[in-house]
């Protein structure tokens, strides 16, 4: 300074900023942003938390806490000045962020994004900044998506056995599917296919040949390699068609036989209009039109055991089921109790249907009857044993059926166009690719299974297993009237008297 041309009035200024700055900065001691030293995971539909602090501790409280994408003016979150601002916020992430400042005074915090979507994946940086010094720390989010329960359906002969296929959709990133056999083994595939669909997600299909030689009980598998988990559906296929001789023959006379009906019916009526004694039509004799039934279409027809479903073309030498199968499925005449019914519901004379009404009716009080959703039980109470029910919804478009209560619940249902099965544990979306008009109910209390099929395509739609205890009772929610829209009851179907229900052929056909 002695140096300077300076006076010395003018000396004491120049000390006063010198002196400042230096200060200033002795107090701004070196510090380090830190962030997780691996990629964040979160589940679609979830929450991710995302994490970074000071080292040394100190506060931020100060502080400008800015959460970034790529550029520093895609801002997904800003606190500045002690308050959240959303005004340079982009729009995907409004309304879905959260800064957890707890520990904002030792120099942690927390975003949280919630609701996690395919476009959340990605780098995001964490920016502190003071008045004097700034600093970043780059973080890293993973997105997963576990899909569907696998859906198994059989789709015909292939080769010496017959295609069965599993389909699963709703994954991310790409799955993992195989097909095991009883003992864990992989099967090999005869196809493969994963695709992605609309929303980005991935859906698998993958196919089998089973073989009277293979192991008949498999288990279809998709896992999620982020995630770690996978869901499963097994299948268990009791026996397998056969070409029998008798098919053939059929396949070959039947025909014949109804063209030499056709032509002897019109020689008979000519004759008879001539002589003027044309008698009235008579009816195909009954015995004629069981045989030519079965055949008409080629209807499959349904193996049902542990609550798995395959389809089988329809074979005129099959025996009639064993009794070991017949026993699986036991029809049970299901009715609604009035007792439990919501106020705004109304039943039909036989209590087999019952429909929403927006006008309230006028019933006794009761303490098991329900107030609050338009919801009624079945009079049935199941202990034990097997038992199987169909629900026709139509073409509703908000319905639930499960068995309540027990120990718990367990629920299909169709809800804001998805179909779901939830229990206590978190909703399971299904891929149903039929809407199911009907929907069948079969339990088997001491093995401990409920499952729920699709009786429009005979598709299995979910199998939930549980240890039941006490009395279990069917449940009917109705759903209320949508803007025109859901108006249609639900009916409890009367099922044939065979066991399976409409899943199974009316009459096994016997040749002899």
């Amino acid at each position: 300074i002695s140096n300077l041309d300076i006076s010395h009035g003018n000396l004491k200024p120049w000390l006063l900023v010198l002196s400042s700055a230096t200060t200033e900065n002795s107090q701004a001691p070196s510090s380090k942003l830190i962030g997780p030293d691996h990629p964040v995971t979160a589940s679609l539909g979830g929450d991710a938390v995302l994490s970074c602090h000071l080292s040394p501790r100190m506060s931020a409280e100060t502080m400008e806490v800015r959460w970034f994408r790529s550029q520093y003016s895609a801002v997904v979150h800003l606190y500045h000045d002690g308050q959240d601002l959303y005004g340079q916020q982009m729009p995907e992430y409004r309304g879905r962020t959260e800064l957890l400042r707890d520990d904002i005074t030792d120099g942690r915090v927390s975003l949280r994004i919630r609701d996690i979507r395919l476009f959340d994946k990605g780098q995001y940086t964490c920016f502190f900044q003071s008045s004097v010094t700034y600093e970043e720390a780059l973080l890293e989010l993973q997105v997963a998506g576990l899909g569907s329960a696998p859906g198994i359906s059989v789709e015909g002969h292939q080769d010496t056995g017959i295609r069965v296929v599993c389909r699963s959709s709703g994954w991310y990133p790409q799955p993992e599917a195989q097909w095991r056999d009883l003992h864990g083994q992989l099967l090999p595939l005869v196809s493969e296919n994963i695709s992605r669909e609309a929303d980005g997600l991935f859906q698998t299909e993958i196919a089998i040949v089973l073989t009277e030689e293979s192991n008949q009980k498999v288990s279809c598998c998709v896992r999620s390699p982020r995630l770690d988990q996978e869901r499963e559906s097994t299948i268990y296929v009791l026996f397998f068609p056969r070409v029998s001789h008798w098919r053939v023959a059929l396949r070959v006379i039947l025909p014949l036989l109804a063209v030499l009906i056709v032509l002897a019916g019109y020689c008979f009526w000519r004759q008879h209009r001539v002589k003027g004694e044309l008698p009235a039509p008579r009816a195909v004799p009954p015995a004629l039109a069981e045989l030519l039934t079965p055949l008409k279409g080629e209807e499959p027809h349904v193996t049902v055991i542990n609550g798995h479903v395959g389809e089988f073309p329809f074979d005129p030498s099959d025996q009639p089921l064993p009794p070991a199968l017949t026993l699986i499925l036991s029809p049970v005449d299901v009715t609604l109790d009035p007792n439990t019914a919501h106020p705004n519901l109304v039943l039909s004379e036989d209590q087999k249907t019952v429909t929403y009404d927006d006008r309230r009716q006028d019933q006794p009080e009761n303490p098991e009857r329900f107030t609050t959703y338009p919801t009624a039980l079945g009079t049935n109470g199941f202990t034990g044993g097997r038992f199987y029910w169909e629900v026709e919804m139509g073409d509703k478009t908000n319905w639930t059926v499960r068995l309540t209560p027990g120990n718990g619940h367990w629920a299909v249902w169709l809800r804001d166009g998805k179909y779901e099965a939830c229990t206590s544990s978190p909703r399971t979306p299904l891929a149903v690719s039929v809407r199911p008009r009907r929907v069948g109910i079969f339990l088997d209390y001491e093995a401990g299974e409920v499952s729920f099929y699709n009786v429009t395509d005979r598709s299995l739609l979910f199998t939930f297993t549980d240890t039941f205890s006490g009395t279990l009772r069917p449940y009917f929610y109705v759903g209320y009237k949508e803007e025109g829209k859901n108006t249609a009851p639900l009916t409890i179907c009367p099922v044939p008297a065979q066991a399976g229900g409409n899943l199974l052929p009316q009459e096994p056909f016997d040749p002899n």
